[in-house]
């Protein structure tokens, strides 16, 4: 994880949504879950159910310290409620439950833009959910989307940062692909219980369940794509469109099943033998990933050029609607590509900034506009929360989006050198 101490942090710059159809799968999953008699209480005990933080640090049990966030309402709003807002440096553990706040499902914590530690679907009915991160002294951010109030400022006291002890840009690239794996798990580890939800909804034979949680589904994969890829088995089986399918050869994944739910409409026993597989192979990739973190075997050239392979995607595929040509979703994976790409810019960017500060001012400055253009495509009643790309939309805003794309790709494309040669 890394441990660079992190700049205060401005309120971040970001176009994810809650989108109903992330709730609607989300919620599919807790029935299932209550049915079986796995949700329970969703309060988390202590976590200030007065609205606000208790004074001074969170308390340390089993080696790391404890923090409890409660999302809920408050005075009639959706809030999230830590019981502390500060720990000491070192690994700390952030407790999760949704009480009532049904506008809030997801809860991360960011250094400056990057994300560190993060759970979603996080929605009322489920038992509380955690996740441990290792911190250094700075200022850190948790990041409730959707919440009354979207940012609470989060300390770490004492503890500085090992990569500048260390001192050098190559320390700080270590922690940084460090910190992008545990990213690449996180997406995994959310994508699980998503393809799990579809393939509930693909069981129970309802298209428009289907359909909601197909879209929920997708951005956990498209963060992620350019590390799928790296199992050249793997994506091909998951991703694959049909115009890329050999001869002779199944076609498998998200993209036949979508051909289903959306163009045909129907369920079949085929559909659910194509959601059955799509969980399979994502276990198959959770073990995988798991394994290049444990092993720490990304290198901050495969980041840098898995951001900028993300935009080339966008381009390939997303813009010229080859990619959800069912669904009409690709605005929905255009987006999810372009947080995937910037996650991989921001854990470079603590050893970049030394690198070529003007260069990475550039490339955060692009991303910030990438990101306010494509708040106008936002639609909360859209599936995946954005606008259905329409052949009428491709026609009237492909080139803007193209040019918008390419303005950020340019400049992003040249980090790889520069970290490689270190």
């Amino acid at each position: 994880m890394p441990t660079s101490t992190p700049p205060a942090a401005p309120a971040p710059s970001r176009w994810r949504t809650l989108a109903p159809s992330l709730l609607a799968g989300a919620a599919i999953l807790a029935l299932a879950l209550t049915a079986c008699g796995g949700a329970g209480s969703t309060d988390v005990e202590g976590a200030g159910s007065n609205g606000s933080a208790k004074a001074g640090t969170a308390p340390v049990s089993n080696g790391a310290a404890q923090v409890k966030v409660n999302v809920q309402k408050v005075n009639g709003e959706d809030q999230c409620v830590p019981d502390f807002s500060a720990a000491a440096a070192g690994p700390v553990t952030f407790t999760i439950a949704n009480k009532d706040a049904s506008g809030v499902s997801e809860v991360e914590l960011l250094s400056d833009k990057r994300i560190l530690g993060e759970r979603e679907n996080v929605i009322p009915g489920l038992k509380p959910v955690s996740f441990t991160v290792t911190l250094a002294g700075g200022q850190y951010q948790l990041y409730c989307p959707g919440a009354a109030t979207e940012n609470l400022a989060f300390t770490v006291t004492g503890g500085g940062s090992t990569a500048a002890a260390a001192g050098g840009a190559a320390a700080l690239l270590k922690e940084g692909t460090d910190g992008y794996a545990k990213y690449v798990s996180g997406q995994v580890d959310s994508l699980v219980p998503a393809v799990a939800a579809l393939k509930m909804a693909v069981d129970s034979g309802d298209v428009a369940a289907s359909q909601k949680a197909y879209a929920a589904a997708r951005p956990f994969y498209e963060r992620i794509e350019p590390v799928a890829e790296s199992f050249p088995d793997l994506d091909p089986a998951l991703d694959l469109r049909v115009a890329d399918v050999e001869p002779g050869t199944p076609w498998t994944g998200f993209h036949p099943l979508e051909k289903d739910l959306f163009e045909a409409k129907a369920i079949t026993p085929a559909t659910k033998a194509l959601a059955a597989g799509i969980v399979k192979n994502v276990g198959t990739l959770k073990t995988l990933t798991a394994e290049l973190e444990k092993k720490g075997d990304y290198k901050p050239e495969e980041l840098a050029n898995g951001a900028s392979g993300l935009l080339e995607e966008v381009q390939s595929s997303k813009i010229t609607g080859e990619e959800e040509a069912y669904s009409k979703l690709d605005l929905v994976d255009f987006v999810a590509n372009i947080e995937g790409s910037e996650q991989a810019f921001e854990y470079l960017k603590p050893a970049l900034t030394g690198i070529d500060p003007d260069l990475t001012t550039q490339i955060a400055t692009q991303f910030a506009a990438v990101g306010k253009a494509m708040e106008g495509y936002k639609d909360p009643a859209g599936l995946g929360g954005y606008k259905a790309y329409t052949d009428a939309l491709k026609k009237s805003d492909a080139a803007k989006l193209t040019q918008l794309v390419q303005s950020l790709q340019a400049p992003l494309a040249r980090i790889a050198e520069k970290v490689a040669t270190v």
